[in-house]
């Protein structure tokens, strides 16, 4: 064939799947944005600038990629070799007319072209090094313990051969340029414009110019056609998110819910009808057939629908899930996954007319329903299969195994009660997606509209409605506490040691409903209050007026219980003139601080081990060295090798690490010892997300897990900063003792510790003069 009939032939080839490339991308472009829209409206776009800055910053300096460093190194020069490079697919269709084609103005510009040799190589290393790890973590390795466990792995073989070719086609074709530069003597064609491809190309450079432009049309065609294949092939497949997310990584995080780039958790959303949050006061008013929570995939608001189709199957958050690390069906990854191919499952449906909806059903029903043999691709203009998606409900029962829906339900009910909201996934997903908003809405939609929830929340329920707290506990008892203290503390209300106006004290003092009824937890309370004491720190409590903050009817998916808890407690707050307010529990903690404003109670809140920290910082707290001799104060005494506890809500939810960790180190001869799960990534203790009050029965017990963990430090105590994470690492010793683990070992929270080296400093009492 001679060389000008390659080049017609490549010419023509590669104008006909550009063309046909290019169309069916912006077909598939113009298609997904139609079905992000039917999602229920979501106001994303305030402060533009911010969100910006953010966006650049996340995506160019891989933030959370970084958790993993070797693969955010190879990901980055990948991901910035995707758009650089674009500009030598450009030139590859200009060397197909003319083999010596160059950019105008910058095509020999040395340091352009510099930086397409480093990319064209990097994009091939950098390839390379993720292919090893996605081998080296495969499923056939590890099992469900790999990140890649349930990720679609010819996707991600397409992209990864894909960007190999095509890098090994830029460092071809650069070697080939300069051969060619070099045989007709053009006076570019230097080491000096080809610093990583001449030693490449000066072997070549012998050949006839013939034959090495035959070969430069060769490679430029061949590079075209992998580029448009790969964009022909995600074009076919909307949920190829390992693809996808290369264009849709940038609008997900711009659009994510904080502009300065905090992390989504903390405060869950409020629950919205027709993307405006409902009026709680006046619920009457509201439609009868509101959807409350999120019952079809249509009731995720656009950003929820636009973070299923982002997601990339990288894993990151099942590698830090609590519940799938101890064997259950909850895989936040294969949650959003499931998600994702159901929403553009039912896109076509969502999409058509009313007549012709009901007409389709009426012809799957009379063709036998979805199970039916010889079923005709379309019913009415709408695809069988996605007519049949429509009628699978979103949670309920599915066949098999429930990670994978395969003829039932979308979502296995085990798979959405399995999570403890500790916003690991959240806090590791490189795209921002916000995996507990969709839970908690999931959930609240079973709990309000189908009241489809564990057998063991019916109970809670009833406690917190007619008790105001998860124990059932007679209010009255809510004092029990501070009795044998050798001051008053003094409350809210009435009484001879009463104040009529939180202003008249320091901070309120929000005992919670744990460190008020749990008898582990209140001596955790009456560590603080003996602290603050000392300290000449002035609070007060509310007593028998306090209530719960409703955490656990929240996340739960109890919406109206939570509302109605809170609205008591904001009115409470409000009438009492509180304004600072310290807190031991940090299910509290971060229900006051960024949950109560959305019902009107802004507050300045802060946890114990934050205060307590200050108090020791500024001198008005002393800890004292551990005698030798046992301590005698009744409380436990510092340890000489301690670890730590992060709980989920104090950490990731609120990114409180460094106190805690600050007043341990401030205790004379206590070594902080971390667990491998730490900080960011610490794991749960398996209490949140109303956990505590459901009973564990898939798979192993999350709290044992973390124990094993603990305890495989070698520290003697577990300090903790809250008192769910007591009760589970408590429980989760006491098993593990009775197996034979370290008898010595036990579990305090940092306030005890705290106690008991400030005690150490205190005088002496005067013996009894009888």
């Amino acid at each position: 064939m001679s060389f000008g009939v390659l080049q017609v032939l490549a010419i023509v080839v590669a104008a006909l799947v550009t063309l046909a490339a290019v169309a069916l991308f912006v077909r598939t472009v113009s298609g997904m944005v139609g079905r992000f829209r039917l999602g229920q409206p979501e106001q994303r776009t305030d402060d533009p600038g911010r969100r910006t800055t953010t966006m650049l910053r996340e995506v160019f300096g891989h933030t959370r990629m970084a958790r993993k460093p070797w693969v955010a190194v190879a990901h980055w020069v990948v991901m910035v070799s995707f758009g650089l490079l674009f500009l030598t697919l450009v030139t590859a269709y200009g060397q197909l007319v003319s083999p010596t084609f160059a950019l105008p103005l910058i095509g020999h510009f040395w340091p352009y072209e510099w930086a397409t040799e480093l990319f064209g190589w990097g994009a091939v290393l950098g390839i390379l090094a993720l292919i090893v790890v996605r081998q080296r973590e495969h499923p056939r390795r590890s099992g469900r313990r790999s990140r890649f466990w349930g990720s679609t792995f010819w996707q991600a073989y397409v992209v990864e051969l894909v960007i190999l070719g095509v890098g090994v086609c830029i460092v071809a074709l650069r070697a080939l340029e300069y051969a060619l530069g070099r045989a007709t003597g053009e006076a570019w064609a230097t080491a000096l414009h080809f610093p990583l491809t001449a030693w490449l190309g000066a072997p070549l450079q012998d050949l006839a110019v013939g034959t090495l432009e035959g070969w430069v049309v060769a490679v430029a065609l061949a590079k075209i056609l992998i580029s448009m294949t790969w964009l022909i092939i995600i074009a076919r497949t909307p949920t190829m998110g390992v693809a996808w997310h290369r264009f849709l990584a940038f609008f997900n995080i711009w659009l994510r819910r904080h502009p300065d780039g905090a992390t989504s958790l903390g405060a869950v959303q409020p629950i919205s009808v027709g993307g405006q949050e409902i009026d709680f006061e006046n619920i009457e008013e509201l439609d009868e057939d509101a959807a409350l929570g999120v019952g079809k995939v249509e009731d995720f608001t656009w950003k929820g629908l636009l973070d299923f189709s982002t997601c990339t199957e990288c894993g990151r958050c099942q590698d830090q899930c609590p519940a799938w690390h101890t064997d259950k069906p909850l895989s936040p990854k294969m949650l959003v996954k499931n998600l994702r191919d159901h929403h553009h499952a039912v896109a076509p449906w969502l999409q058509a007319g009313a007549d012709h909806r009901e007409a389709a059903e009426k012809a799957l029903a009379d063709a036998g329903g979805a199970g039916a043999t010889g079923l005709p691709e379309t019913l009415h203009g709408i695809p069988t299969a996605s007519v049949i998606a429509a009628q699978r409900p979103l949670v309920g029962e599915t066949e098999g195994d429930p990670t994978v829906p395969d003829g039932g339900a979308v979502i296995d009910p085990e798979v959405l009660w399995s999570c403890t909201t500790c916003g690991a996934c959240v806090e590791q997903c490189p795209v921002d997606i916000e995996h507990v908003d969709a839970i908690v809405d999931m959930r609240r939609y079973q709990n309000l509209i189908e009241s489809a929830f564990p057998s063991e929340l019916g109970g809670l329920f009833k406690n917190l409605e007619n008790k105001g707290n998860p124990w059932g506990m007679n209010a009255k008892l809510r004092m029990d506490w501070a009795k044998g203290l050798d001051f008053d503390v003094r409350t809210v209300g009435g009484g001879s040691n009463a104040v009529e106006d939180l202003g008249e004290v320091d901070y309120l003092f929000w005992v919670g409903c744990a460190g008020a009824f749990e008898d582990r937890a209140k001596k955790t309370t009456r560590a603080v209050a003996e602290l603050l004491h000392t300290a000449g720190v002035s609070f007060a409590v509310l007593g028998d007026g306090e209530t719960c903050t409703g955490d656990p009817a929240r996340r739960s998916g109890n919406e109206f219980l939570f509302q109605m808890l809170a609205m008591q407690n904001v009115e409470t707050l409000t009438e009492a003139g509180a304004t600072k307010i310290v807190v031991t529990c940090a299910h509290c903690f971060n229900t006051i601080k960024n949950e109560y404003p959305q019902v009107g109670g802004t507050f300045e809140v802060v946890h114990h081990t934050q205060l307590l920290n200050k108090l020791v910082r500024e001198k008005r707290l002393t800890p004292v060295s551990r005698p030798d001799e046992a301590d005698a104060s009744g409380v436990a005494s510092t340890a000489a090798s301690v670890t730590y506890h992060d709980p989920c809500y104090l950490g990731r939810h609120n990114q409180v690490y460094a106190p805690p960790r600050e007043l341990l180190g401030a205790l004379p001869g206590v070594e902080l010892t971390e667990m491998p799960r730490h900080g960011e990534k610490s794991f749960c203790c398996g209490a949140g997300g109303a956990r505590m009050w459901m009973e564990e029965k898939l798979g192993t017990r999350i709290n044992l897990n973390r124990t094993e963990e603990a305890l495989a430090t070698g520290a003697d105590r577990i300090a903790i900063g809250c008192p769910f994470c007591r009760v589970m690492l408590s429980d989760g010793l006491t098993q593990k003792q009775a197996e034979g683990a370290r008898e010595e070992v036990e579990v305090v929270d940092v306030a005890q510790m705290l106690l008991a080296a400030v005690r150490r400093g205190e005088p002496a009492a005067p013996a009894d003069p009888a």
